[in-house]
C-alpha cells in the first residue's frame, strides 16, 4: 500500500523500497490550464550548474540517462525514470516542477499528485490542489535529495514568476526571445542617404530614385546576427557574412554616400585591411574597421540626422584616448544599492574608491537560504522554520526568536501542574512558546550551534538543557537513567520520539561515536543518544581512591551499551 505524504513530510527512499530504479508519475490538471513538467538536477548548493541535468521537454534525458523523460502514461500527466544508483555524485537533489503554460494560477488547479513506483508496484505518493496555492504559476511539487542516503520530501511551494523565477531559484539563466529582424527598404535620395549596407558587407550600387522623390529619414538595413557589438582589437572581418537570425535587436549604424563625378550616389566601398583612411573614402564607422579600439561615439547605434556629404578627413582620436580608463560610474551618481557604489556622499573627491562592490560582495555570503524545506539551517548558529510547510505549529525555547517574516503568532506553552512537578524534580524542565502561523522564524540562542535532527518514527534521548526546538507533532517524556554507587540511584532525560525535526544546540563542534560495549561518557558533556541504546550510570566512586586528597572530577559517568547502529553525540564543553 502506497504511503500517503503531506506536504512538508519526508522519509528515505530504502524505508519505501529497497529497488532504486523508481518510476516516478505526475498527474495535474485544471480548467483550461496548459502544464510543462520538468525535472532539475541541482547540485550540493541547490543550482543548476550544468544545465545538461534540465530534463525537460527538450531535453529528454541526462547525459548517462540516470534521469529519463518518459511522457504520459498509466494516467500520469508526464512521467520520468530515476536510477539512483547511476546519478553522478555532483547531483544532490532532483526537483520535479510544474510551470503553467499561458495564462492562469495554481489555485485553478482541480487535483494533482506526485506518485513513486518501484517493481511495479506504488511506493509513495503527495497528494495536492488548488486550496494549497494562490498566485503561484510555478511550483516544486517533490525532491529527491541526498542526506547520507536518498530521500523523498512532499515540498508544494511555488513561485508568482513562473518559469523564469523557478529557473533564477536554481541558479539558472533566463534566455531572451529572438528580436525579428527589421524589413529591408527601397534606397532612396534625397539630402541624406537612406541606405547603408551591412558592417564588412560587400558594396554594391544603388539605383538612383527619380529627381522629384520627396527626401526621407534614414531607415534601418538588414543586419548581420549580433550586428552593433565591437568587435576584438585586430580581428579581421568575414568578407560576406551569411544573414543570420537576430538574438538582441542590432542597432542600425548608417554610413554616409559619397556623390562620384557624373551625380549618381553609390555606398561606399568596402574597407580594407590595409592602413586608413584611403584616399577618396569617408572616414570609416566604428565597428566596422578591425583594429578599432577607441569607445563608441555619442548616438552609436541611433539613425543619423541628414546631413551632406563632407570630404574625407583623418578620424579625430575620442577625448581621453591613451588614458587610462576610469571605473564604471566614476563621478555619476550612485545607482541602486547592490549594483554599483553606494553610499558616497556628494561631491567626493575626485579619485576616492567605490564603496558598492566590496559591500555587496562581502554580504552576498550571509544571504538567506531558501530551500523550500520545513526547517533550514542558514549558518552554524542559526536555523529557519518555515510554518507555512506541514501547517503544524513549532515548540521552542522561549527567547529564542532573533527574526520573523509573515504572520507569526506566539503562545506561551505551560507544561500543566503535573509536568512542572516533574521537571522540578528531575531537572528536565523545558520554558516553551507555541509557533503558529503562515511566515518564517529564525532561532537561535546564546551563539550556540545548531543540529537539526530528523525523526522518522524513531527515538532519541537529548537533554533538556540541549534542546532549542522541535515539531509539535513529536511526542516527548522524561526518561530515568537506571544506576547504582551514587546517591538517589538514578539520572534523567528527555525523550522524543514520531515524525518531525528536533533542533539540538551544542557548545562547539560535537563528536558522535558509536556504541560500543566500553563506551563512556561524562554525564554533563554528553548531548545526545539513540534510544535503542542501553544506558547505566556507572560510578568510579571508592573508599579507598577517595580517602586521599584530592578528586579527579570524574566521578559519574554513563556506560552505553547496544546493537550496531547506535550513537552517542558528546560536546566539547561541560554543563
Amino acid at each position: 500500500m502506497a504511503r500517503e505524504f503531506q506536504r512538508g513530510h519526508k522519509a528515505r527512499i530504502s524505508d519505501l523500497t529497497a529497488g532504486t530504479d523508481l518510476y516516478v508519475g505526475v498527474q495535474i490538471g485544471g480548467p483550461g490550464l496548459s502544464f510543462d513538467i520538468s525535472c532539475f538536477g541541482l547540485d550540493a548548493d541547490e543550482r543548476l550548474s550544468d544545465d545538461r541535468y534540465f530534463v525537460f521537454f527538450n531535453q529528454p534525458k541526462s547525459p548517462e540517462e540516470s534521469i529519463q523523460l518518459l511522457g504520459a502514461q498509466a494516467g500520469d500527466t508526464e512521467s520520468f525514470r530515476v536510477t539512483l544508483d547511476r546519478i553522478p555524485s555532483q547531483i544532490q537533489k532532483l526537483s520535479f516542477t510544474a510551470t503553467i503554460d499561458g495564462a492562469g494560477q495554481m489555485s485553478q488547479i482541480a487535483s494533482g499528485y506526485i506518485r513513486i513506483v518501484a517493481g511495479g508496484e506504488e511506493v509513495a505518493r503527495y497528494s495536492f490542489n488548488g486550496s494549497e496555492f494562490s498566485t503561484e504559476r510555478a511550483v516544486m511539487l517533490g525532491d529527491f535529495y541526498l542526506k547520507d542516503v536518498w530521500r523523498f520530501a512532499a515540498v508544494g511551494q511555488g513561485f508568482d514568476g513562473g518559469l523564469d523565477a523557478l529557473l533564477q531559484n536554481f541558479g539558472g539563466e533566463v534566455a531572451e526571445e529572438e528580436a525579428p529582424a527589421p524589413a529591408p527598404q527601397e534606397p532612396q535620395t534625397g539630402a541624406a542617404p537612406a541606405f547603408a549596407p551591412p558592417a564588412f558587407g560587400v558594396p554594391g550600387t544603388a539605383e538612383p530614385a527619380p529627381a522629384s522623390a520627396p527626401a526621407a529619414p534614414p531607415a534601418p538595413a538588414p543586419q548581420p546576427a549580433a550586428q552593433g557589438f565591437a568587435p576584438p582589437p585586430g580581428a579581421t572581418p568575414p568578407p560576406a557574412p551569411a544573414p543570420a537570425p537576430q538574438v538582441h535587436a542590432a542597432p542600425t549604424i548608417v554610413a554616409p554616400l559619397h556623390t562620384p563625378p557624373g551625380g549618381s550616389q553609390v555606398p561606399p566601398p568596402a574597407p580594407a585591411p590595409a592602413p586608413y583612411p584611403q584616399p577618396g573614402q569617408q572616414p570609416p564607422q566604428y565597428g566596422q574597421v578591425p583594429g578599432q579600439t577607441a569607445p563608441p561615439p555619442p548616438g552609436y547605434g541611433q539613425p543619423q540626422a541628414p546631413h551632406a556629404p563632407q570630404a574625407p578627413q583623418a578620424p579625430a582620436p575620442p577625448p581621453g584616448y591613451g588614458q587610462p580608463t576610469p571605473p564604471p560610474g566614476y563621478g555619476q551618481q550612485p545607482p541602486p544599492f547592490g549594483q554599483a557604489p553606494y553610499g558616497a556622499p556628494q561631491g567626493a573627491p575626485q579619485g576616492a574608491p567605490p564603496q558598492g562592490p566590496g559591500v555587496s560582495a562581502a554580504l552576498q555570503q550571509f544571504k538567506e537560504t531558501p530551500t523550500g524545506q520545513r526547517w533550514t539551517q542558514q549558518n552554524k548558529k542559526l536555523v529557519r522554520v518555515d510554518l507555512g510547510i506541514g501547517g503544524q505549529p513549532v515548540l521552542a525555547r522561549q527567547g529564542s526568536m532573533v527574526l520573523y517574516q509573515g504572520k507569526v503568532d506566539f503562545s506561551y506553552k505551560g507544561a500543566g501542574f503535573a509536568g512542572r512537578i516533574v521537571g522540578n524534580a528531575t531537572g528536565q524542565e523545558m520554558q516553551l512558546m507555541r509557533c503558529t502561523g503562515q511566515g518564517q522564524v529564525f532561532l537561535a540562542e546564546n551563539s550556540t550551534m545548531l543540529h537539526p535532527l530528523e525523526l522518522q518514527g524513531d527515538a532519541v534521548c537529548v537533554s533538556a538543557e540541549n534542546v532549542l526546538a522541535f515539531d509539535e507533532t513529536l511526542t516527548y517524556e522524561v526518561r530515568r537513567i537506571e544506576g547504582h554507587g551514587i546517591p538517589g540511584g538514578a539520572l534523567f532525560t528527555m525523550q522524543f520520539q514520531g515524525t518531525g525535526t528536533i533542533v539540538v544546540k551544542t557548545h562547539g563542534t560535537p563528536v558522535v561515536l558509536p556504541v560500543t560495549p566500553t563506551t563512556f561518557a561524562d554525564c554533563n558533556a554528553v548531548v545526545a543518544w539513540s534510544a535503542a541504546a542501553q544506558v547505566v550510570v556507572s560510578s568510579q566512586v571508592r573508599m579507598r581512591r577517595n580517602s586521599y586528597p584530592g578528586d579527579t572530577g570524574e566521578s559519574v559517568n554513563l556506560q552505553f551499551r547496544g546493537a550496531p547502529g547506535n550513537f552517542i553525540v558528546v560536546q566539547p564543553y561541560e554543563v
